[in-house]
């Protein structure tokens, strides 16, 4: 009975991973049958789990929700303000949040997804007051910015084209150069540069995006 549970957690966990790989690759068009293929499952083991695509998912959401707070609970817990918000960036970005932007707007958006939104959004929120208050993050930046430049922080298109091709030799000077780029990306985040064009971006990017247009 363990053994049976264990590899239906073994494929659970490689199915998710696999979602989040095709999607990364594919966007909203990914296929069930390339991320059953990416994860080495039927398509009937996966059916098994998920139901759906839409349930499949919405797991996957639940996932980088729970990453993205538990991430936000670390930095909080650093007494180092900037510290404990640059972490919370580089894990969320290294984590690769961001790569279930394509899925916006395409699937429902549950109860439970919601709660752990507006959490997350709150804690997110407290890191922020934090830094400013200490001085050391750019007066101009909202959490709405740290929420958009870890979307695009945590998506790495040299990092999914060489995986895509199996390019394993190239892989670890990929990931060298995306950890560059992250660095470069916090630096900006500090007080001292000119001041950023335009208003604050508001969260409608994010709650409009979401509603299911279907």
């Amino acid at each position: 009975m363990s053994t049976r549970r264990d590899r239906a957690e073994r494929n659970d966990r490689a199915l998710l991973q696999a979602a989040r790989d095709v999607l990364a690759e594919d966007g909203a068009h990914a296929s069930v049958a390339a991320i059953a293929a990416r994860a080495g499952v039927g398509i009937g083991s996966l059916y098994r789990r998920y139901k759906t695509k839409e349930e499949l998912f919405q797991r996957l959401s639940l996932m980088s929700l729970d990453q993205w707070n538990e991430a936000a609970e670390r930095g909080l817990a650093d007494p180092d303000p900037w510290a404990g918000l640059a972490g919370f960036v580089r894990g969320c970005a290294e984590f690769g949040q961001g790569s279930l932007a394509p899925v916006a707007g395409t699937i429902e958006v549950t109860a439970e997804m919601s709660a752990k939104a507006t959490r997350g959004d709150g804690l997110l929120g407290e890191l922020v007051r934090r830094a400013h208050e200490a001085g050391v993050l750019r007066a101009d930046v909202t959490a709405v910015d740290i929420s958009l430049l870890i979307e695009q922080l945590g998506r790495s298109p040299v990092v999914d084209q060489l995986r895509k091709q199996g390019r394993d030799d190239l892989l670890p000077a990929a990931a060298g150069a995306r950890r560059r780029l992250i660095a470069m990306a916090l630096d900006g985040l500090r007080p001292g540069h000119g001041p950023l064009p335009g208003p604050p971006p508001g969260m409608e990017l994010f709650t409009g995006r979401w509603a299911n247009r279907a």
